[in-house]
């Protein structure tokens, strides 16, 4: 159930998509699961950088965010470059990030990627029915944590 205090309930399609990537950002970068989970649908399906297709808010964190955003650092969304249209009802957003990963002897690495998100507006919040994060070609496609 969704957080009021969570909530992105502007009217404005644009604005939903960039306030959301805003709040993703932050709460991937704190390893922030529950305030993550209130701007998703319970019902979202997604890809993601660890796996193909993930069908359901529990499975996303469970086999996505939990493998990931412990092994990761400085997880940022480039807020500058998010692209995003929509209506009353339903909104889109593209969006590039950054963030560091760590290769199995604990070195660092760039890791850079890309997300899409399509936002339905329910109950008078935006939420994420669909996200798809991929990293950019020629990244390793698995993070270790740091040492």
């Amino acid at each position: 159930m969704t957080d009021r205090a969570n909530q992105i309930s502007t009217n404005d399609p644009v604005a939903a998509a960039k306030t959301w990537f805003a709040r993703l950002s932050a709460n991937c970068a704190a390893v922030d699961y529950d305030s993550t989970m209130d701007i998703f649908a319970e019902d979202v399906v997604a890809f993601g950088t660890k796996m193909d297709i993930v069908s359901g808010l529990d499975n996303l964190r469970k086999n996505q965010w939990e493998g990931i955003w412990p092994n990761i650092r400085d997880f940022k969304v480039e807020l500058d470059s998010v692209q995003a249209g929509g209506d009353a009802a339903h909104a889109w957003g593209v969006a590039t990030w950054t963030s560091t990963g760590f290769h199995e002897s604990g070195e660092s690495y760039f890791r850079p990627g890309r997300a899409t998100v399509t936002l339905e507006k329910r109950g008078g919040a935006w939420l994420a029915t669909h996200t798809h994060f991929s990293l950019f070609p020629g990244t390793p496609q698995r993070t270790f944590g740091p040492k």
